[in-house]
């Protein structure tokens, strides 16, 4: 029996694949990020030794009894390891727990809340994928949070650096697309401060993917 001829693709080389995009992440920017506060700085680091006070405790303190922050904050910064005197201590205390208990973001260390919530996904041809550092999911709004230790905070939301209004526009805009009847509201917590800041929509679209 005649062999029958082959298919003409059965000698062409198949074609390249094309490299997946480069996800998007907080983790790895695709632009510099900026520098952080120095360790050896002029005040013999105690700068920067706060900001990553501020952030554990921003961190872990979602996690206790509302009525039992207090005394673990206290007991924290307590340790001899830290170094602490008691004015520097009270004076933790207060700023961290004036951003807890912030009458407009409260809600984002709340037991509602999410912490190191991942996401993923795409956006026109821009994959994300990452871990948002507090998640709010309410029924008008999302909030999404994400923490910059040890990074001086600028003066105006206009002078964040472009490759943290990329990344919050990005996940704002993958958000948008899973809550699509909410309001979606990107927030920066600058640990040096400690700052609250809250990023204006018209400002995003601007670094939208």
């Amino acid at each position: 029996a005649k062999v029958p001829d082959l298919p003409g693709w059965a000698d062409t080389p198949a074609p390249a694949e094309p490299e997946p995009p480069r996800p998007l992440a907080p983790s790895r920017p695709t632009m510099p990020d900026p520098a952080p506060r120095s360790p050896l700085g002029a005040d013999s680091g105690l700068a920067f030794q706060r900001g990553l006070l501020v952030h554990r405790l921003l961190q872990t303190l979602p996690d206790v009894a509302p009525d039992a922050r207090e005394r673990a904050a206290m007991a924290f910064l307590s340790r001899p390891v830290h170094g602490l005197e008691p004015d520097r201590i009270d004076a933790l205390m207060t700023e961290t727990f004036a951003v807890l208990n912030h009458p407009d973001y409260g809600d984002l260390f709340g037991p509602e809340s999410l912490a190191e919530a991942p996401i993923a996904g795409v956006i026109g041809t821009t994959a994300i994928s990452g871990r948002i550092d507090r998640l709010v999911i309410g029924p008008d709004s999302v909030k999404v949070l994400d923490f910059k230790t040890n990074r001086p905070p600028p003066a105006a939301q206009e002078d964040v650096s472009p490759v943290y209004l990329r990344q919050m526009a990005a996940y704002r805009s993958l958000l948008a697309k899973i809550y699509e009847n909410q309001r979606i509201e990107c927030v920066l917590l600058w640990t040096d401060g400690p700052r609250l800041m809250s990023l204006d929509a018209k400002l995003l679209d601007n670094y939208a993917p």
